[in-house]
């Protein structure tokens, strides 16, 4: 029925039914190492080289879990407000996959490291508190790749094949509980959970966080209550959803497919569904299991874990000041409106500008490099913002050639060319390239006289006291210098040799 089912107009749907929503956030971590073996992880290996017999699931192999991984984990939790368990221990979950060679998936059930947290997330003015379950250890899938299909999945494809690299690599869930309340604002308050979530990972360094590689990714859970009733309806959750825009699109269309099967008269099924990216729908994968269908019991072949007080003490001391707060603070420091903050924050320029300004640069400048000339160069290439072949450093450097008059902006621009071609410091390229301003006053003069000279008509309308048409003459001394002239010294002498 759900394959046939139109979807409702987002207004209504609000105004018949009240959403819930679970969010489960899966975080791929940077360790070195797997969660139970000593396998590399870095990413884009070739397939199937980075294995073990651990990983790989080959009998009379042992786990030994990654202290480095439950550091991470601990730290996590803390930054999410939960409480840490002093004992807790992993299960087996038990399913068979393709990509899980074991036959079961090392994670936690009942006893998560981290439990009983929240989070505060702001939303058009209005603040959403999303409570956390719990926060808890396991262990990647493999990847599976089926070939010949028209859309990568399984159905149509002509043989499938498993790479084994990401098997074991450790994963942190992070799970809600129900968010409730949040009315027509429900996507847009899921895209904002996920995004604090992801900037909460980056600034604690445990996770790349990059969606558009896997390394963290949500699945969205949905319900439907008739409006007022304070129930919860039968959920489905779409999985993998890899961006944050794809978590409100998500959102937003299983909202309105869910209320299209129920003013139908119909029944919600409790399955998993997955996200196209393409056209923003979700499609049927397969029933959804409860716990009591994964067999759950406890890992006999690992000990369980018990951090000291005194651990969790020492870590709570290593958190970083919250992003959330961050912003607020550096927003009120720098001076930037709340229009120029949105747009620093998604052009993902943040970071860059702010160690720009702690290398020297006023917050005003280095926003201007970093939101125009950088980002469009970034644009361009196709690269990440911090990828794009400059350090704050070196743009801290180039404005200061600029502060003390040394370059102007449209030299400076030649400057970054410079250190993107790996030219060397942006003083050896000024040095290197001849960029630096001529303000010496008879090469200025000489070539005031020759613009002069070139435009009596414009030198006539200054000397009739119509200052504005300097304009024209600096421009043309500009020109002639090849953008080096001192505008300022220029203007001065105009002005002096037509008074």
């Amino acid at each position: 029925m759900a394959a046939t089912t139109e979807l409702v107009d987002f207004d209504e749907v609000i105004a018949k039914f009240d959403p819930a929503m679970g969010l489960e956030i899966h975080v791929e971590l940077n360790t070195n190492t797997k969660m139970f073996c000593g396998c590399p992880t870095a990413f884009g290996a070739e397939p199937n080289t980075q294995v073990c017999p651990t990983c790989l699931g080959l009998p009379g192999a042992m786990p030994v879990v990654n202290r480095k991984a439950v550091e991470s984990a601990i730290r996590i939790g803390l930054a999410l407000n939960c409480e840490i368990a002093e004992w807790c221990r992993f299960a087996r979950k038990n399913y068979f996959y393709p990509d899980m060679p074991k036959n079961f998936q090392t994670s936690q059930y009942d006893e998560p490291i981290a439990f009983d947290g929240y989070l505060d997330v702001d939303v058009e003015g209005e603040t959403f508190r999303v409570e956390i379950e719990r926060a808890h250890m396991e262990e990647d899938t493999g990847k599976s790749t089926h070939v010949g299909g028209s859309d990568g999945r399984i159905h149509g494809a002509d043989y499938s094949l498993v790479d084994y690299n990401r098997a074991g690599i450790p994963l942190i869930e992070i799970v809600t509980r129900p968010i409730l309340g949040t009315g027509d604002k429900a996507p847009l308050v899921a895209k904002a959970y996920v995004s604090a979530i992801r900037d909460l990972i980056v600034a604690l360094g445990v996770s790349d966080a990059r969606m558009d590689q896997g390394s963290i990714r949500a699945d969205v859970n949905l319900s439907l209550a008739p409006k007022g009733s304070g129930g919860l309806g039968t959920r489905s959750e779409t999985k993998n959803v890899n961006s944050l825009r794809s978590v409100e699109r998500a959102v937003r269309y299983e909202m309105g497919r869910h209320a299209g099967i129920l003013l139908a008269g119909g029944s919600v099924l409790q399955e998993t569904r997955h996200f196209h990216e393409n056209d923003g729908t979700t499609s049927s994968g397969r029933e959804k299991s409860d716990a009591e269908d994964y067999r759950y019991f406890p890992e006999p072949d690992l000990v369980p874990v018990a951090p000291s007080r005194e651990w969790v003490t020492e870590l709570r001391a290593t958190l970083p000041e919250n992003p959330a707060a961050k912003r607020v603070r550096l927003q009120k420091e720098w001076g930037f409106s709340d229009l120029e903050m949105r747009d620093t924050i998604g052009a993902g320029a943040l970071e860059l500008i702010e160690e720009t300004v702690a290398a020297g640069a006023a917050p005003q400048a280095a926003r201007k490099w970093w939101l125009s000339e950088l980002t469009r160069r970034a644009n361009d290439t196709g690269v990440e913002l911090a990828e794009v072949g400059v350090t704050p450093v070196q743009v801290a450097g180039v404005q200061a050639l600029v502060d003390t008059g040394r370059i102007n902006d449209k030299l400076a621009r030649q400057v970054f060319d410079g250190l993107i071609a790996g030219e060397g410091t942006p003083e050896e390229i000024v040095a290197a390239r001849g960029l630096e301003i001529v303000s010496d006053d008879g090469a200025l003069s000489a070539a005031v006289d020759k613009a002069i000279e070139a435009n009596p008509d414009v030198a006539d309308k200054i000397r009739d006291g119509k200052v504005a048409a300097a304009g024209a003459l600096i421009g043309a001394v500009m020109k002639e210098m090849r953008g080096q002239a001192d505008a300022g010294r220029v203007r001065e002498l105009i002005l002096e040799k037509l008074a």
